[in-house]
């Protein structure tokens, strides 16, 4: 997968306004709890309350009017796809497990999707709807294959760097990869000293593992309550992609994450996913310091049962 910092840029000035500038700042009450500066990037304040609008408002401004697409997704790349394709005038299908959030199943709907319930996890719906864009001739669209839409992920980092506070590190939620691939590829060509600093969950440890061994390492179970991250079967090109942009991966608790999540509604009044916190959840874990750390706020699609967790 080639990602190039010119595409990013023209993404910047492509994608749906309603996804872009979004806020960046220092917390106050969020540095004076944990003892260090954290730039926060909030990507929840938009129609499907994540970044993913991004990269599909960029992959579906080159489609075709009336091109008709299959996409598997946990819950919010299948939102993305659903609204920006419905007003790309694209024929939208998103394949999902049968466990997957019923508010994100929900939502993929409204915005004009076609979903299908398919599989006992993302990946096994992500077979069903490759196997579906073969036997319809649509095309198959793969979060972190595509390199459109890792181009319009990475204009999350070209928004970063024009901020006052200077961060040391990046702390990016990895899932299929696209967006710490896009963020790492344009600051990686504009502030190479800056780390990019992947996060999985210990539960869905298999995008590490594979940074770590240099190939593609499956595992059998990604159960977590980050249903994002939740990857056994990594994508070959984002993990090559990664190997030569990304400084390091970590692995957080699911206790961690929660714990973030609540930091975050406590002091930023914001309410985000698991797999949104998952980025501050790395930072609690690392050691102190004055240098700032900078993370996305990446989602915020609650699963019900989480928001007794979050108040």
């Amino acid at each position: 997968m080639e990602i190039a910092p010119a595409r990013v840029a023209a993404a910047h000035a492509a994608i749906d306004p309603v996804f872009k500038d979004t806020p960046q700042y220092l917390c106050d009450g969020l540095v004076r709890e944990i003892g260090r500066p954290v730039l926060l990037k909030v990507e929840t304040l938009n129609p499907i309350r994540c970044f993913k609008g991004r990269g599909n408002s960029w992959f579906a401004h080159q489609c075709a009017k009336g091109a008709r697409i299959v996409t598997a997704s946990a819950g919010n790349f299948g939102q993305g796809t659903a609204y920006c394709g419905s007003r790309a005038g694209l024929h939208v299908t998103v394949v999902a497990a049968e466990k997957a959030n019923p508010l994100k199943i929900a939502a993929m709907r409204h915005f004009g999707a076609e979903v299908v319930l398919k599989g006992h996890d993302f990946d096994a719906a992500k077979a069903h709807a490759a196997e579906l864009a073969r036997a319809t001739g649509a095309a198959f669209l793969e979060d972190g294959r595509e390199p459109a839409i890792a181009e319009g992920a990475g204009t999350i980092a070209l928004e970063l760097l024009r901020s006052a506070t200077r961060p040391v590190a990046i702390y990016v939620p990895v899932g299929n990869g696209a967006l710490i691939s896009g963020i790492a590829a344009w600051t990686k060509a504009h502030a190479p000293d800056i780390r990019i600093i992947g996060v999985v969950p210990e539960q869905a440890p298999s995008m590490a593992l594979s940074w770590r061994a240099r190939k593609v390492v499956t595992t059998d179970r990604a159960d977590t309550i980050a249903d994002g991250l939740a990857v056994r079967l990594p994508v070959d090109v984002a993990v090559d992609f990664m190997l030569d942009h990304v400084d390091d991966m970590v692995a957080v608790s699911e206790a961690r994450m929660r714990e973030a999540m609540r930091l975050l509604f406590r002091h930023a009044g914001v309410a985000v996913e698991p797999s949104g916190a998952a980025g501050l959840a790395a930072i609690l874990d690392a050691p102190r310091g004055d240098a700032p750390a900078a993370t996305i706020l990446c989602g915020g699609n609650l699963r019900p049962e989480l928001l007794g967790d979050l108040l």
